[in-house]
């Protein structure tokens, strides 16, 4: 079921893992981040609105601690879990909450420049294991969640 190296499903024999997961991951995207904003503006009036101020943060530490969170022991945030995909380590176990905080944080530094973006966006199309650059730094890939009876 695994290769020697990885410890993650192998793309040549079971491809049915990584089948569809850049354009669930693309949709799970969408889904955190309308959930992400949504979060983010239940918390502004309980700031006493001085939120508004500081929004971006705001919306980064939300984003952050949302990721972290939903990602530790589940390994997928909301939206991952709506699309049945989640992230796997190289040994082919779910994230603890050390993998969950280095994930979102180089996910998060990625994400905040265009180049490393760009470079995710590319690897995520291209490669056998559909990983994006902070998920090759770690040694993760999102894979689709075996279905359940």
């Amino acid at each position: 079921m695994t290769d020697t190296l990885w410890g993650l499903p192998d793309p040549d024999i079971h491809a049915d893992f990584y089948a569809d997961v850049p354009f669930k991951r693309l949709i799970a995207w969408i889904v955190d981040t309308l959930v992400i904003l949504l979060l983010t503006a239940v918390i502004v009036p309980f700031t006493a609105f001085t939120g508004l101020f500081f929004l971006p943060l705001l919306a980064a530490v939300v984003s952050f601690a949302y990721r972290t969170i939903t990602m530790t022991g589940k390994s997928a945030t909301w939206g991952m879990r709506l699309v049945a995909i989640e992230f796997r380590t190289r040994t082919g176990q779910r994230f603890d909450l050390g993998t969950a905080v280095m994930h979102t944080f180089l996910y998060s530094v990625f994400f905040s420049f265009l180049i490393p973006q760009v470079a995710s966006i590319i690897l995520i199309l291209t490669g056998p294991r559909r990983q994006a650059l902070h998920d090759l730094l770690l040694g993760t890939a999102a894979v689709n969640r075996a279905a359940t009876t």
